[in-house]
């Protein structure tokens, strides 16, 4: 794995290729962006902010979502996937905000990931962009770019984290993850375009594997994370 200060380097030329890097979801409170995080397991940013405007109109905050029996949430969530767990990880979320906390979004991972339907990347995404506190959420794409650049190294999300926090100051995390996420979706694709990408000679993979094809050598294929898609929307809890 590389060592912090060349971690620093990759990332500020990342944020070169991908500046202003931020979260795709569209929201304007905590709750919204909580709201949003959770529907987006197993989905696109861009199909949940076609659902959550209307459902916002509906149900503007915490108390009112409470209200709400997840017959009625269900057909407007449903093109988001797995909409039966997904309302009643809403529900129970926004009955918990009400019952532990007054009905607002509590500023802390221990308090947020006790939260129906909340893991540390859900927690993550809330803290670092709603509640102005550093938080480096680990979801399939930083797994695989960080990996295959070789700034981590590990297929459990939680075991990348540490590694990224560790090399990143904490003002910058937030924005790290952005940025993975951003790179991964748009150039170190399953299939990367590895010649569009600003890292490329300081990559293990385009070193060990992509470089080698091309001169005919047998590629050296670093291992990669297990990204699989999981089974239930439980797993939003990584």
């Amino acid at each position: 794995m590389k060592p912090p200060r060349e971690t620093r380097a990759i990332l500020d030329l990342l944020e070169t290729q991908h500046p202003g890097a931020d979260t795709e979801l569209h929201y304007k409170t905590a709750f919204q962006l909580l709201v949003a995080t959770i529907l987006s397991a197993q989905s696109t940013d861009a199909r949940v902010n076609l659902v959550t405007p209307a459902l916002f109109k509906r149900y503007r905050d915490a108390r009112a979502l409470a209200k709400a029996t997840t017959g009625e949430l269900e057909p407007q969530i449903h093109s988001t996937g797995f909409f039966r767990a997904k309302s009643k990880s809403l529900v129970g979320m926004a009955q918990a905000l009400v019952e532990r906390h007054g009905g607002k979004v509590p500023p802390t991972m221990e308090a947020l990931v006790e939260l129906p339907g909340v893991g540390r990347k859900t927690a993550n995404v809330v803290l670092g962009h709603a509640l102005g506190v550093p938080g480096l959420p680990v979801d399939r794409h930083v797994l695989r770019v960080a990996n295959r650049i070789g700034i981590a190294e590990s297929d459990d999300p939680v075991v990348v984290e540490q590694q990224l926090c560790g090399a990143m100051p904490p003002a910058r995390w937030t924005r790290t993850s952005d940025t993975l996420i951003l790179h991964g979706r748009r150039i170190c694709r399953p299939a990367p375009l590895c010649d569009e990408c600003v890292v490329r000679e300081r990559c293990d993979y385009f070193r060990l594997v992509v470089s080698r094809e091309r001169s005919g050598k047998a590629p050296r294929k670093p291992r990669e994370p297990k990204t699989g898609a999981p089974k239930t929307v439980r797993t939003a809890r990584r």
